[in-house]
């Protein structure tokens, strides 16, 4: 959704478990069941634990026989994080976290990706995931790309310097990638961005893309946000009515066009730079 662009839906019935997708095979919750509209996370408990039964993440798919590359990922002042990701995804994976300026370390088999992975936690404390609250908090007060990049090339270089790198994992040279502006980082408000905290049958959206960050999509409200909470909302702050929507959220409800000309979701008003409340790890 790329920026000025107008958005204007709205999500009807109930919203339902999307079921298991492993690769190109996709099989529906055989149970239909309905999910919280709050929560990011799109399948039921029963769904979940299948998913996790055959899994990178759960370390349930130690034969899985492709290419991994180890990234460090730069999302802001103190926040470096290490991850792996299959080879053939590229960067996407980087994308879809919203990191803002990344590294690749090295490239090998699953089992030794994770090896470097769990090294750097425990050898340098890196750690492997950042709450949406802090990512989101961090954007809002970036440093300069060159400080970023040589926030990376420290800890690249002291992350090669350890003993116990793994012998399978071949290194990759230094070399960073910035996304401020595939994100549109320079568009996002410093202060008073709102926050939809999460979808009831009938709710609307409607509003102007600003930016998009992963999976968070910065919306300027066509009118006033209706579920603004707070003294003022989010109108008259610094945020000039922006909110930002997780399209996480979306997923499981059915959406069609919104017929009202105002956002009607509920949206938590905005704080200060660095504010935010507790976010779910992603």
């Amino acid at each position: 959704m790329p920026a000025g662009k107008d958005l204007a839906f709205a999500v009807v019935g109930e919203r339902r478990c999307l079921g298991v997708r492993r690769g190109a095979r996709w099989t529906a919750c055989p149970y239909a069941a309905v999910i919280d509209g709050g929560r990011t996370r799109d399948q039921c408990a029963d769904c979940a634990r299948l998913d996790r039964s055959r899994s990178v993440a759960a370390d349930t798919m130690a034969d899985d026989p492709r290419t991994y590359g180890v990234y460090l990922a730069y999302f802001g002042p103190g926040l470096l994080k290490v991850g792996i990701t299959a080879a053939e995804r590229g960067a996407a994976r980087l994308v879809e976290q919203g990191a803002i300026t990344y590294a690749w370390l090295g490239h090998g088999p699953l089992m030794a990706a994770r090896r470097a992975e769990a090294l750097l936690g425990t050898a340098l404390d890196v750690r492997d995931r950042f709450g949406k609250a802090e990512k989101r908090a961090a954007r809002t007060a970036l440093p300069p790309v060159p400080e970023r990049a040589a926030a990376l090339a420290e800890l690249h270089g002291a992350a090669r310097g350890l003993a116990g790198w793994p012998e399978a994992l071949e290194p990759a040279a230094f070399a960073w990638t910035d996304h401020t502006e595939v994100f549109g980082l320079e568009r996002i408000p410093a202060v008073g961005v709102g926050e939809v905290e999460g979808l009831i049958a009938g709710d609307e959206v409607v509003g102007t893309v600003v930016a998009g960050v992963g999976a968070d999509v910065y919306v300027r409200d066509a009118g006033g946000a209706g579920g603004l909470e707070g003294a003022g909302g989010v109108e008259g702050s610094g945020g000039a009515g922006v909110f930002v929507v997780d399209g996480r959220l979306l997923a499981g409800w059915v959406l069609r066009g919104a017929v009202g000309g105002v956002t009607t979701a509920r949206v938590r008003a905005g704080g200060e730079r660095g504010g935010g409340g507790e976010g779910m790890g992603w």
